[in-house]
């Protein structure tokens, strides 16, 4: 099972130069996969969450494409509706290239109504939108002499029954968002359940968690799976690899945008983590040798 990070391309914190230290620090400590947000027009109600500035996820992941050597890059989660299909099936393109295939495009329907009217598209449609929208870009990328793209996988967001079944028909991955444990259990067996109704194979199960790392361990039936002691993550990763999990996305951001001006919380939390999982460091001179 692989593990990757989330990184805030959002907040009072956030620059360019601290996108790469995040991208420079995920990858030496091993991380398999960065991911970044996807918000167009920065509307109340996204402001609400994911406050100014917010860097467009393609621009940012090319920047970083630039600045790191192997780990993945990817998105948790493209709006897909926001975009023309053929602008994101170009854009998706280039990026794999330039960055020697490292590309994960996770997809998503979106939630924030007046970031949909600020766009000129349709919130009611959203779901038709992105199932078109995703068959249109599978479709540019069969013209290997013009886009050139590699297997781009789409992972599916939604922690609903139409994420899920969206994730079975369309997707490579199922990528859930931020829950318990037992609900990601239950969300495993469910993932099956659909792909045999459909006909069709299971997906990768990659979900995105929380991590809260905490000096005292977290009980109660509201734990979410990444938050509590370093045991307590370690045993919910571990539990993940046995439900089957392909990879796991961790997500530091825990909703304060504060938190985004002091990023060495996060990474020290990460580093915790890589001790105890036993990650593999990323030495760039290994690649001269």
């Amino acid at each position: 099972m692989r593990i990757g990070v989330n990184v805030p391309n959002f907040g009072p914190g956030t620059d360019p130069d601290v996108l790469r230290r995040w991208a420079r620090t995920a990858e030496a400590l091993g991380y398999d996969l960065l991911t970044i947000s996807d918000h167009l027009a920065v509307t109340p109600d996204v402001a609400e969450q994911y406050p100014v500035p917010f860097y467009e996820p393609f621009t940012t992941l090319a920047w970083l494409a630039g600045a790191t050597d192997r780990i993945r890059l990817g998105t948790s989660v493209l709006i897909v509706p926001y975009r023309h299909p053929l602008l994101m099936a170009r854009m998706a393109a280039n990026l794999d290239r330039f960055s020697g295939g490292r590309l994960v495009l996770g997809v998503g329907v979106g939630w924030a109504r007046q970031e949909f009217e600020a766009l000129g598209v349709p919130f009611e449609r959203r779901g038709r939108l992105t199932d078109d929208h995703l068959l249109a870009m599978r479709a540019a990328w069969a013209d290997g002499d013009d886009y050139r793209a590699g297997p781009i996988p789409f992972w599916v967001g939604g922690n609903g029954e139409a994420g899920l079944r969206r994730a079975v028909r369309l997707g490579q991955a199922w990528h859930p968002l931020r829950n318990t444990l037992p609900w990601l259990r239950e969300a495993a067996g469910r993932l099956a359940d659909v792909a045999a109704e459909l006909g069709r194979p299971a997906p990768a199960f990659a979900p995105r968690i929380v991590l809260r790392l905490t000096a005292e361990p977290v009980t109660g039936p509201g734990r979410r799976a990444g938050e509590g002691t370093i045991g307590q993550i370690v045993a919910d990763l571990d539990e993940l690899r046995r439900l089957g999990a392909d990879t796991v996305v961790l997500d530091p951001f825990d909703g304060d945008p504060a938190d985004t001006l002091h990023p060495q919380t996060a990474w020290r939390a990460l580093a915790t983590v890589a001790d105890h999982w036993d990650l593999d460091p990323y030495d760039p001179k290994e690649d001269d040798e």
